[in-house]
């Protein structure tokens, strides 16, 4: 069932004569998704699954279905020296009706007040048709007062987002310009520290050199805001991939989520956590709420098909991996788990076709040389082909060899040569590879569980206290007893004296703003106290209002829709659909009935 308080941002098109100012567009959508997400009882679709539609001009109804919302923001930008025009609509997505559309035209130095201010629109418009929200007023804080360290910050996320070593140079690049200009500006540092790793974990440049120049990014950024959501995430993998240290890993990604429980790479990277401990359903959890705001991302789905495959059911999350490898053949992390499920179902001769039919390069050698070890283990036992696990052996001698570590413990377990495999163990916590992590509740080490030491290294290493992440506490908007009864009584009577549901640009806010009430105060009233969201209970005004005009014969001369919109509907489609909904019958044919009972 789709949540109606839901919604997407597509990527804004870029109308602009210059192509490069797709990064501006790009730019603005991420910051109204990144303002919006802030909204708690609002799900916003991450960026990963909004940019897939980027270009595609689909259904409403489909792009709806496929990311499980209610309603979708589309727009387009359109720059020219130093002032854009912006047009932005909300589209419901069962019916496509447009719930709200406008055009901004602003000077550029204004573009980054503007976010905030059609994030803050689009929050009110949905909270008016669907329901209530909490709404800060200033949605999202900028970092920087400089507009132009903003613009380089938002060139070097384009940049970053291509996912390739020349552009991830170029998002340095654009960072490092950013913090010329403004020194305390987190974004560029959390970029700059993201960029570098990217280039560290995927081999594009010097593993030292790069993890060195993310530190030091990552260590600035802390003297700034050491609380910052996206901070914390980078501190997670730092302490997982550099340190080992899996309660640090967990207690930065915690806080991350404390700071900001929507963020889908700490959600995900969460879930990774409690999967190596064992805390599966607690993984599952983190993964359900991932999938909900970022359906389709193939990263998410990676880790659903890790979970599966640490469950022990190997089919299903073979054939999920299958599915990725379809989509990405170069995706090695789906590679490496479909070559442990391969093995863990003896599909041995699979093994080596996988292996063969990766793309040159896209393996390393240790992977390789240990996958296909382990896999003639499982098969043949003590008979191991000699000069395999000779080999494996001599590659496992040197402190760097991660993954040949790693392979020859698994090796060791199941040739049932434990104390051996407990040495390597020993060696991967000298030398703090985060590889320990990954393969010590691996079902490939299943054999090492019952060793009288596994327990006491298992606590040793994840710790045995729950997780639990704390909400995030908002402030309260309901009322006392007697403020109730006084604030339905003024509405009541402004209602009833002013009218003001005759003007169809009425507003939640409009409205809140004459009874004096703050707008989050009007919402909870309105849906907790009448049950009724903004628009129902304004519309309900206005369809009483049409049907007292309707039998007014001095008003003859008008039609339906200039009743309708003398009662205060905006517009004919408005008009239409709240009618039907709530009197079951069209306009024509209620006053069509009505004027034979009047005329008796």
């Amino acid at each position: 069932m789709i949540d109606q308080k839901s919604i997407a941002v597509l990527p804004f098109d870029n109308l602009s004569s210059d192509a490069e100012n797709e990064y501006f567009a790009d730019g603005m959508t991420e910051e109204i998704i990144n303002a919006l997400s802030q909204i708690e009882g609002l799900k916003v679709t991450a960026r990963t699954s909004t940019f897939v539609f980027k270009n595609l001009k689909q259904d409403i109804r489909h792009i709806g279905n496929e990311l499980g919302v209610s309603t979708v923001l589309e727009g387009s930008i359109r720059k020219s020296s130093n002032r854009v025009r912006i047009t932005a609509q909300l589209i419901r997505t069962d019916n496509g009706f447009h719930l709200w559309s406008e055009n901004f035209d602003r000077e550029l130095t204004d573009v980054f007040a503007l976010q905030d201010e059609i994030s803050l629109l689009i929050a009110d418009k949905i909270r008016e048709n669907f329901g209530h929200l909490e709404i800060n007023e200033d949605l999202f804080h900028h970092a920087a007062e400089d507009t132009q360290a903003l613009i380089y910050c938002q060139k070097a996320r384009y940049h970053y987002n291509q996912w390739n070593p020349e552009n991830i140079n170029l998002s340095i690049q654009y960072y490092e310009k950013a913090r010329a200009l403004d020194d305390q500006l987190i974004d560029a540092y959390i970029g700059l520290a993201d960029s570098y790793s990217f280039l560290a974990v995927a081999g594009f440049a010097p593993r030292e050199e790069a993890w060195g120049k993310s530190i030091e990014a990552i260590e600035k950024a802390k003297t700034i805001n050491a609380q910052n959501a996206s901070l914390n995430y980078m501190l997670a993998n730092q302490a997982l991939y550099t340190e080992a240290n899996f309660l640090k890993a967990i207690s930065h990604c915690q806080q991350s989520l404390v700071v900001n429980p929507t963020l889908p790479e700490a959600r995900r990277l969460m879930a990774f956590l409690n999967i190596l401990r064992g805390d599966l359903e607690i993984a599952a959890e983190h993964l359900r709420y991932v999938v909900s705001i970022d359906p389709i991302n193939d990263e998410t789905a990676f880790f659903e098909a890790y979970l599966l495959y640490r469950a022990g059911k190997f089919e299903e999350s073979e054939k999920k991996l299958r599915g990725l490898l379809d989509k990405n053949p170069s995706n090695l992390p789906a590679i490496t788990t479909l070559a442990y499920n391969l093995i863990m179902t003896g599909q041995y001769s699979s093994i080596k076709q996988l292996l063969n039919e990766a793309p040159e390069g896209l393996i390393i050698p240790d992977e390789k040389l240990g996958l296909s070890c382990l896999a003639e283990v499982k098969e043949r036992g003590q008979d191991i082909t000699p000069d395999l696990l000779i080999q494996l052996k001599q590659n496992a001698s040197e402190n760097t060899s991660f993954q040949a570590h790693a392979y020859l413990f698994l090796v060791y377990v199941n040739l049932e040569e434990l104390d051996s495999a407990m040495e390597v163990l020993q060696k991967l916590f000298d030398i703090k590879s985060s590889i320990l992590l990954l393969s010590y509740g691996d079902p490939l080490a299943a054999k090492i569980f019952s060793h009288p030491s596994y327990e006491e290294i298992h606590k040793k290493i994840y710790n045995e206290e729950p997780i639990n992440i704390p909400r995030k506490q908002g402030k309260s908007v309901s009322l006392e007893k007697e403020a109730i009864a006084s604030a339905l009584e003024r509405l009541e009577d402004i209602i009833s004296a002013k009218q003001p549901y005759l003007d169809p640009k009425l507003s939640l806010r409009a409205l809140a703003e004459t009874i004096e009430l703050h707008p989050n105060q009007l919402s909870w009233l309105l849906n907790d106290k009448i049950g009724k969201n903004f628009n129902d209970f304004i519309n309900g005004y206005r369809l009483a209002a049409f049907q007292e005009r309707a039998k007014d014969p001095s008003l003859g001369h008008l039609t339906l829709l200039g009743l309708a919109l003398e009662s205060g509907f905006s517009s004919k489609s408005v008009f239409n659909e709240f009618f039907k909904k709530h009197t079951g019958k069209t306009p024509k044919a209620w006053v069509s009935e009505a004027k034979k009972a009047w005329d008796h």
